[in-house]
Parts: C-alpha cells; sequence; structure tokens
C-alpha cells in the first residue's frame, strides 16, 4: 500500500533538535524537492550511528521502533556492525509485541538477533537498576511511538528507566518521534494522591508533547528530586516535523503501538474516550476494528438517544454515528464480551478544531443519564483523570463546561511550564 505524504514545510533540526520553521499543506508528491519527516532514528542512522559508537547499548522498544523503511532499531543496530546491542528492554505488549493489554512477553533470547530480551513491564525503578547492572549497557536508547496520553504506558517506561539511569550514571538517549496527535495540551493534571502505572508524575492528561520532549521536561522537573540527579540525556530529535501536525500530515510509518491502537484516528480520540476503561457498563471497543473509536453498552441498556443528544450539543470538530458492535476482547469487562452492545462512533471532522478530552466528558456526562451506568468499582477514572473531582462533579450533575472549566488554571501553569522543553517550535 502507498503511503500517504504530505508537506509539513522546512526546519533547521540537528541531531539535537531545533525549532521547526514554516509549515504548509500540499502533498509531497506535487512538490518536488520536499524533505520527508525524519524521525529521531532516520536521524542517527542517516549518521551512521556515530551517536552511539564505541559504547554498550540497551533498548528500550517495542515493534514501533523502525524507520521509513520498517526496518526495526535493534535489527539495524545489531546488522550494522558499528553498535554494540547488549540489551533490549521490553515494555508493555514485549518488545516484539506479541502480548495484550496488561501483558508481556517474559524475558528470554531474540530469535531475530540472539539478543537476550528482558521483561521490563511494570518493572520498578529498583528493577530497572538491577536489570541495566545485569545488561551491562552503559547507554540506554528509548525508541517507542508514544500516542500522547498520560495514561500510555510506555512514557512512564521511560521515565523509570530514566530515574535508574541517572542513579547508575549510564547515559540515556531519546531516539524522538512526532505526537501523532499534535502538540498541543489539554485536560485535568495529575495530583499527588493519584499517581500510579497509568501516571506517575503531574503532567496533563493530553500533553502534547514527543518523548523527546517529555524526556526533557522529566529530566529538569522531577528527576534532581527522585534520582538525587538529572540523567545524561541525548534527544536525536526528528527533523522537518512541526509541532500543529498530525500523524496524517506525515510520512512516518504507523505501526501499532498497541494491539487496541490500530490508527492514527484510534490515538486521535484515545485521550477522551479511554475513560470509559472506568466504567464497567460501557465497552471502549476493544476487540473491533475501531477500539476507543466505538464506544457503548449492552443493547437495550443503551440506546440512539445518547447520540442524539451527543450531536445536539454540536461539539467541535466532531459527529456521532449511532452504532451497534460486539466486542470480541474483554478488557476488564467480561461481562460484556462477545455482547451485542450500542452506542456511538466517533467521527472526528475538523481535528483543528476537536477537543478529545471535552468530548469525552460530554460522553460521560450524557451516558450518566442512563440507569445501566455504572463506574468501576475501583475508581479507576480517578487514576485516569488525576484526581476524584471530574467523577464527582458528573455524578453531581455538573455539565460539561463546569468540568471542563474546573482545570483551566492548571492546564494554564502546565502549558507555560513545558515551553522551554519543547523542541518543535
Amino acid at each position: 500500500m502507498e503511503r500517504r505524504r504530505f508537506l509539513v514545510g522546512t526546519v533547521a533540526a540537528g541531531a539535537l533538535g531545533a525549532a521547526a520553521a514554516t509549515a504548509a499543506g500540499a502533498p509531497v508528491a506535487a512538490e518536488p524537492g520536499v524533505r520527508r519527516v525524519k524521525t529521531g532514528l532516520d536521524v542517527l542512522v542517516g549518521s551512521g550511528f556515530v551517536a552511539l559508537a564505541g559504547q554498550k547499548v540497551g533498548v528500550v522498544s517495542n515493534p514501533t521502533g523502525v524507520d521509513a523503511e520498517y526496518r526495526h532499531l535493534v535489527d539495524l543496530m545489531h546488522g550494522s556492525g558499528r553498535v554494540e546491542v547488549v540489551a533490549a528492554f521490553g515494555p508493555e505488549h514485549g518488545f516484539r509485541g506479541s502480548a495484550q493489554a496488561g501483558g508481556s512477553e517474559g524475558t528470554g533470547t531474540d530469535a531475530r538477533t540472539g539478543i537476550v530480551v528482558y521483561d521490563a513491564y511494570g518493572a520498578s525503578q529498583a528493577k530497572w537498576g538491577e536489570l541495566i547492572t545485569k545488561s551491562g549497557a552503559e547507554t540506554l536508547v528509548f525508541d517507542i511511538q508514544d500516542v500522547g496520553a498520560r495514561f500510555y504506558t510506555y512514557i512512564w517506561t521511560m521515565y523509570d528507566s530514566m530515574v535508574a539511569a541517572a542513579r547508575l550514571g549510564k547515559r540515556y538517549v531519546v531516539l524522538d518521534r512526532p505526537n501523532p496527535i499534535g502538540g498541543r495540551a489539554y485536560g485535568p493534571m495529575m495530583t499527588a494522591g493519584y499517581t500510579s502505572g497509568v501516571g506517575k508524575k503531574e503532567i496533563v492528561q493530553q500533553h502534547g508533547m514527543t518523548v523527546g520532549e517529555l524526556a526533557r521536561f522529566f529530566n529538569a522537573e522531577f528527576l534532581p528530586v527522585e534520582a538525587g540527579r538529572s540523567a545524561d540525556l541525548q534527544v536525536i530529535a526528528c527533523e522537518h516535523w512541526k509541532r500543529d501536525k498530525f500523524a496524517a500530515d506525515t510520512d512516518v510509518p504507523w505501526v501499532m503501538p498497541s494491539p487496541n491502537m490500530p490508527t492514527p484516528d484510534s490515538a486521535l480520540v484515545y485521550p477522551g474516550t479511554c475513560m470509559f476503561e472506568a466504567v464497567s457498563s460501557i465497552t471502549e471497543g476493544r476487540g473491533t476494528t475501531r477500539p476507543f473509536e466505538l464506544i457503548g453498552g449492552l443493547a437495550g441498556d443503551f440506546d440512539h438517544h445518547w447520540g442524539d443528544r451527543l450531536n445536539a450539543r454540536n461539539l467541535p470538530g466532531v459527529e456521532f454515528r449511532e452504532a451497534y458492535f460486539t466486542p470480541t476482547a474483554a478488557g476488564q469487562k467480561p461481562q460484556l464480551l462477545n455482547k451485542l452492545c450500542a452506542g456511538v462512533e466517533v467521527k472526528v471532522v475538523d481535528r483543528e478544531r476537536y477537543d478529545p478530552i471535552r468530548v469525552g466528558v460530554a460522553m460521560l456526562v450524557e451516558a450518566r443519564k442512563y440507569a445501566a451506568f455504572a463506574w468501576r468499582a475501583d475508581n479507576w477514572i480517578d487514576k485516569l483523570t488525576g484526581s476524584s473531582r471530574l467523577r464527582e462533579m458528573i455524578d453531581a450533575g455538573a455539565d460539561v463546561d463546569d468540568v471542563v472549566g474546573a482545570w483551566t488554571g492548571e492546564l494554564a501553569d502546565f502549558d507555560g511550564r513545558r515551553g522551554s522543553y519543547l523542541l518543535y517550535g
């Protein structure tokens, strides 16, 4: 299948990154000589792996760590003869991506390269320290495609491994990738009493940063306290990308970061509709062809009125289609597995105007009106949104503007704090 190519403008950016310059929107095919977007991995390969020469390298990656030709980072390094790869570390879903949500592949030997792969999913910072020491790595390299939401666990894999590397005095290199849902920040702040594996530090729900920018933010804001010092960090930045661009505006290969993130469309809605993980009576469409875009509960408990009421709100950038589907993956809701569900399909019609978290709140507000609506007993919504505020406000009958307005100040504060760590304009 031929990938769509779009003009994203020209930049002046080196291996460590610089601000993007101008941007346009015409197809690359119609613009001779336009340079495509390069990820940090593409830049590293183009340099002949110079940033890693002469070091023993441990790689934190998964199937998304590929170059423009879909060749994996570890395979490229191993085959180059220029980098000594001593280990790989597999996050949630595993290094080669064979495990479902909440799973990993275990520790073993990679069949393709013979390199030892350590199971690092859920590893504490202390465990990370043990794994790094056991591997003999002098430098850790992180290359995973994030999707831009605080509760997508790969950024916390990066954080914990950075803390461990800093404590051990190891070098840490991030091969940056574009944020597929752009560079705008939305949503509530994580608060200290609600941290977990889906949100370990104080950032907002849709952070609007690349993993490289997040690494810079973490390194300055959090590591000096948690690790006692900052990491020896290098970010190899993308070239020819600007933060107002979405995945569909670039030619960067899309490889599923997880089994229920099949397309950039899934990522676009995820920061909002993932909140339905916390509703026991509603599925977020796992096991369908449109996870996180198809949202519904048992037919009969939920119906077409949900979509009608949402469309009547005229939310910017989105429309809702009445939808019926049968989820074939349970997640935390086995009671909905292989059952006919009724609800909506979220159709983003204008990415520039679409606020996924406001939309997610509107969907929760309207769903709360059904008698069958029930939060998960563990109040998982509090961990996803960073406090009990959203749940308590919706339960009390607050409408969308009130809920969203409650985090305006903390979002503005975060937007200001992150500014000095941004690399792309």
